[in-house]
């Protein structure tokens, strides 16, 4: 177990420990995979003591930051978030239970790149970006272009998910995100639609949809 204090510090352990090496934040992705033999890593990175990881920076007007170590709990009832990213709201309150969303992260959420992540489709209609930090410096991913498969994603085995930052929405913007489950709760979907759509002068002048289970990966319906 390796516990750093900071980004450079994770950064640094990834570089060196290589695709051997795990991060984990609220564990209830890996350490049920990890219970379960689906993967054995050597070395585990605990970002619970990272403090430029946490919290959810909000403004009016000039968009959402969202740590990667943010909870689901934390934008379930976040005022700003439910009031202006309604889909992400929507999204992760449908993440596992209280206890779960408690525990789990926006980060864990999208790293763990499983087709039916419920935080994927609210951020891909948002025109999220993911923050990544490695040891050539930060870069910026659309989240469109952040998954690559069942469990992969663009990150390299050095790279760190540090953030999501979301473009505020224009005047007259919506959304939600909705699924379907074969239990009414703890389900996984077999289907989200996550939708953001901006109105003016009564007509749709702009609408993105974004769907979770249907695909190797979540993805925008074009």
């Amino acid at each position: 177990m390796i516990l750093p204090s900071s980004v450079e510090e994770c950064v640094r352990a990834l570089a060196e420990r290589g695709a051997g090496a795990k991060t984990v934040a609220g564990g209830t992705d890996l350490l049920p995979q990890m219970k379960n033999g689906v993967v054995k890593p050597a070395w585990v990175i605990d970002l619970s003591g990272v403090a430029a990881l946490r919290g959810i920076a909000a403004a009016n007007g000039a968009g959402l930051r969202v740590g990667a170590c943010a909870t689901a709990r934390e934008l379930e009832l976040h005022p700003e978030v439910r009031a202006r990213y309604a889909a992400l709201a929507d999204g992760a309150a449908l993440v596992g239970s209280v206890q779960v969303r408690n525990l789990a992260t926006v980060g864990g959420n999208l790293c763990n790149a499983a087709p039916s992540a419920d935080m994927a489709p609210p951020l891909m209609a948002l025109e999220a970006e993911a923050v990544i930090a490695g040891p050539r410096g930060e870069r910026r991913v659309p989240l469109g272009t952040f998954f690559q498969g069942v469990h992969r994603t663009v990150l390299a085995a050095d790279e760190l998910l540090v953030a999501l930052v979301v473009p505020a929405p224009a005047a007259g913007s919506g959304g939600a995100y909705i699924r379907h489950t074969p239990r009414r709760e703890l389900d996984i979907a077999v289907v989200g639609v996550a939708a953001q759509v901006t109105v003016a002068n009564g007509r749709c002048v702009k609408a993105r949809i974004a769907l979770a289970s249907v695909a190797p990966t979540p993805l925008r319906a074009t």
